[in-house]
């Protein structure tokens, strides 16, 4: 019923505007949104960088339905990895292959997406593709591994999430192929065909996931704010003599800050994933539509890091 009720709201064009508006609702979402241009979320990765904090920035938006919204996307893209060079922010890019055309045409996909690559490998960045839901899974791997990585191996790489069932297959394919994998959770409602319906499961699979990652892959991104499962990673670096340079943590913007700076003070390599754009009121939605526990999530993370 939440679910229901929370996608509801996403879709509704008058409450979005109301919201845009919204200053109570502005300033709550600036807590994990790094505001709608280009500047506000430049501005942001400096405040980070000035921590010893890396980043990764990601445009908002999901499926565009023509093409001229695919190419305006890869334009803005663009934009945004100029002025990341101009500022000589330390950070990349993370694109939603349905934001570039995936679901008009592969072939003009691939034209955005290379243009974007290319622009990424001048600067000496890097473009991460994000995966979304499961239907799109095997769809992303293929298109990555056929049609960017052999051109751009420098410069792409892939998310895996441990929540789907053939995650650790996909992982011994990325160890394979050498390229670069962030690994999270997932935050996606899936079929329990596909994915683990039991939060243990989800864990054990991140926990053995992560160990083949650091043991044989290249620089693995480690995305939680899980503390146990943050614990077993230094335990496990350190015990095999993995040092920090070899993998990064990953975590979301505007959420625990606190242990995101504890971790760098550590010696640790902690990068932050930043979206901004117009688009943050039906990005947040519909994340919390797609996981509900999501808000308790966000909210206990917000009041354990005020009141630390």
């Amino acid at each position: 019923m939440l679910r229901t009720f929370l996608l509801y709201l996403s879709r509704q064009p008058g409450i979005f505007r109301f919201v845009r508006h919204n200053g109570l609702a502005k300033r709550f979402a600036s807590r994990f949104v790094a505001g709608e241009m280009i500047a506000t979320a430049c501005d942001a990765v400096a405040e980070l960088n000035a921590k010893g904090i890396t980043a990764t920035l990601d445009l908002l938006g999901e499926s565009v339905t023509n093409e001229a919204e695919a190419r305006e996307t890869g334009r803005q893209y663009l934009e945004l990895l100029d002025e990341m060079a101009r500022r000589k922010l330390d950070a990349n890019v993370s694109v939603k292959l349905t934001a570039l055309g995936q679901d008009i045409r592969d072939d003009l996909c691939e034209s955005v997406t290379t243009e974007i690559l290319a622009k990424a490998k001048a600067i000496d960045s890097f473009v991460r593709l994000d995966m979304e839901g499961s239907p799109y899974t095997q769809r992303t791997l293929d298109f990555f591994s056929e049609r960017l990585y052999p051109t751009y191996p420098g410069q792409v790489g892939v998310v895996l999430q441990s929540a789907l069932r053939r995650t650790l297959d996909d992982i011994d394919w990325s160890i394979a192929k050498g390229c670069r994998v962030r690994l999270c959770k997932g935050a996606y409602l899936e079929p329990a065909t596909v994915a683990f319906p039991d939060k243990r499961d989800v864990d054990a699979t991140y926990v053995e996931g992560m160990r083949r990652l650091l043991a044989r892959g290249h620089y693995p991104g480690i995305a939680t704010h899980d503390e146990a499962i943050i614990t077993e990673v230094q335990r496990y670096a350190r015990a095999e003599g993995i040092g920090p340079e070899r993998f990064e943590f990953q975590m979301l913007y505007g959420v625990r800050r606190d242990l995101q700076e504890r971790l760098v003070r550590d010696g640790w390599r902690v990068r932050v994933y930043v979206p901004f754009g117009t688009q943050w009121y039906p990005y947040l939605m519909r994340r919390l539509a797609e996981r509900p526990a999501n808000i308790a999530f966000i909210l206990g993370n917000v009041l354990r890091e005020t009141f630390a």
